[in-house]
């Protein structure tokens, strides 16, 4: 380990109001005398204690975004009027993009050079939203048959409960906050107790910049208190991302009372290596992205096809790119992959690589703890051959450096076999043949398909699941959509701005 190692780690905490909530512009405490620790994935050592929501302190959130909605000019400002606020985010959220960038380290465990340089595009998001406040057709004059002027307009949906997972909290906060904002809506973001750090900064960023209060109310709740959020009538809509599960318990509830909602859930997305492909390339290319956040990510292509007859050539390839990836403390420049981000997660994984093994797939290399590393919720990079499509491993979501490779016929039972899981939210096909690559993108069911490679432009196109991966959009214009209502308005005259 390195003195920058020690030094980026060491830090002191720049976090002002860790001990409360921000309700309605301002930092309060919280009802209760709850709080969580924040444990740092490396050293299993509790780093932050942030405040906790009561019931109470949801109600207040909920009751502060409902105001600023109902009783204040937030939602009948102009779009291009919201948007300063959306660039003042970004400038303030660029500031502390270091800062940011350790606390998602030392929460989730990826790569500090990673975070450093993911976190650094999260305020491209509130700018492009920015940006769309001139471009986005928020009034459509129309024709009438009963009337001298119509118009479709798109007005916000109204308040809206923002839901985040502990993997990648800021960015995926920031496609729902900046459309949200952007749209005129109000805000309940609720932070994951396990990774709270940077969506902190956030509320402390938008205390800095004047945003209104009530627009955005940022609280840390434990899964009672955040299904209250969704429960409540006076939300109008839920943004969620996280597992399927929770999605479906929350799609229930929101169906109980017509609430809207979107959806980005698990995934279990397919690698299709069609037989023209260079198989060193496919073992690189699906290594890098695997290890990229040590396998918590919905979109990671964790089901590789190919056919038989390159079937063992892949798995020692790629049994040779996992087995060669250096494990260790994520803010050590050497490492290349660090650790899960809980105990309970790496226990999973590791549960998975037992009933993999038990059900008959071959260990390639991985499925264990590193011997080198004592401390940390470390697993080694993974990868199971002869894996059966109907297996454990290969239908359930692992969230961890676990890699299937399951053997194929042809390329149709290649492409049956890719749509053979209740999930469908990224893939990809590996081949020289664009026509090839087209023809196969246009059959497998899933939001996003890359061509050689882990591809999701979730900025400028948008992304989500088929099936049980999720419901609408998030990102790019799409991602608009979710936060608005239209309605058609007929007057007998036309107003002064149309006329």
């Amino acid at each position: 380990m390195t003195t920058d190692t020690i030094s980026a780690r060491d830090t002191p905490l720049a976090l002002a109001h860790a001990d409360r909530l921000f309700i309605d512009g301002e930092w309060v405490a919280p009802t209760g005398s709850g709080g969580f620790d924040v444990i740092d994935s490396a050293t299993e050592q509790p780093f932050l204690r942030v405040a906790e929501a009561s019931a109470a302190d949801m109600d207040a959130a909920i009751a502060a975004a409902r105001h600023a909605f109902d009783h204040t000019d937030w939602s009948f400002l102009e779009p291009a009027e919201r948007a300063v606020y959306l660039r003042r985010l970004a400038e303030g959220l660029r500031a502390r993009s270091e800062e940011m960038a350790t606390y998602w380290t030392r929460q989730a465990g990826p790569l500090f050079a990673m975070s450093k340089g993911s976190i650094q595009r999260v305020p491209m998001v509130f700018e492009f939203y920015a940006d769309l406040a001139d471009s986005y057709p928020w009034i459509t004059p129309g024709t009438s048959m009963m009337s001298e002027f119509a118009a479709v307009v798109s007005e916000p949906i109204g308040v809206v409960g923002a839901i985040v997972p502990w993997n990648t909290p800021l960015s995926l906060a920031g496609y729902k906050v900046a459309p949200a904002l952007l749209t005129g809506c109000t805000v309940v973001l609720k932070l994951p107790p396990e990774a709270p750090g940077e969506l902190l900064v956030l509320a402390e960023v938008a205390q800095e910049i004047g945003l209104p209060p009530g627009v955005l109310n940022v609280v840390t709740a434990d899964r009672e208190v955040s299904e209250q959020l969704v429960r409540d009538p006076r939300v109008d809509k839920i943004a969620f991302t996280g597992s399927s599960a929770v999605g479906k318990r929350i799609a229930t509830i929101c169906g109980e009372r017509l609430a809207r909602y979107t959806l980005e859930l698990g995934g279990k997305s397919a690698a299709v290596v069609l037989d023209d492909y260079d198989l060193q390339k496919a073992a690189a290319a699906i290594t890098g992205q695997e290890i990229s956040l040590t396998g918590q990510n919905c979109s990671s292509l964790t089901r590789v096809i190919v056919s038989r007859r390159r079937h063992d050539e892949l798995a020692e390839a790629l049994g040779a790119a996992f087995g060669a990836v250096r494990v260790g403390d994520p803010f050590d420049p050497a490492s290349q992959m660090g650790p899960l981000a809980m105990g309970r997660q790496q226990a999973r994984v590791l549960e998975y690589v037992e009933k993999g093994v038990a059900e008959g797939a071959t260990l390639v290399t991985g499925g264990r703890r590193p011997a080198h590393l004592e401390r940390g919720y470390f697993v080694e990079p993974t990868v199971f051959a002869n894996v059966d499509n109907r297996s454990t491993i290969a239908q359930e979501e692992i969230f961890g450096p676990v890699v299937s490779i399951i053997p194929a016929d042809d390329e149709a039972h290649a492409i049956e076999l890719a749509n053979g899981t209740p999930f469908g939210l990224n893939s990809a096909v590996f081949t020289d043949d664009v026509e090839r690559a087209w023809h196969v993108a246009r059959r497998l069911r899933a939001g996003t398909v890359g061509h050689n490679g882990f591809k999701v432009e979730s900025l400028l196109l948008g992304f989500g699941g088929v099936k049980q991966s999720g419901f609408g959009r998030e990102g790019g214009v799409q991602g608009v959509h979710p936060y608005i209502e239209t309605k058609t308005v007929l007057l007998d005259g036309a107003p002064r701005r149309f006329q």
